[in-house]
């Protein structure tokens, strides 16, 4: 049968970042929402506000790279400045 496939994204991608295949077990366990793992062609970090890596399990911001990702904003030079940072 189908499955059913939680994903991702955020405008700056050309659709989606991640997918999580949804089973009955996670779907009844009430796990949240989480965002499962990568998209094959992107780089994901998670990172705190000094732009460093987190430990798995502390909260951070998303931080996408690869081929998916934008270049930036249409005639908006500042605001593609301060949005999208070189990849570590």
């Amino acid at each position: 049968g189908p499955t059913l496939v939680n994903m991702y994204g955020i405008t700056e991608t050309t659709v989606h970042v991640t997918h999580l295949p949804l089973d009955a077990e996670r779907c009844v366990a009430g796990a949240g929402s989480g965002i499962g793992e990568g998209i094959p062609d992107l780089r994901l970090y998670v990172l705190d506000s000094g732009l460093c890596p987190v430990p798995l399990g502390v909260a951070g911001e998303l931080y996408v790279a690869g081929a998916g990702l934008a270049r930036g904003y249409l005639n908006r030079a500042g605001l593609t400045a301060e949005r999208f940072v070189a990849d570590p």
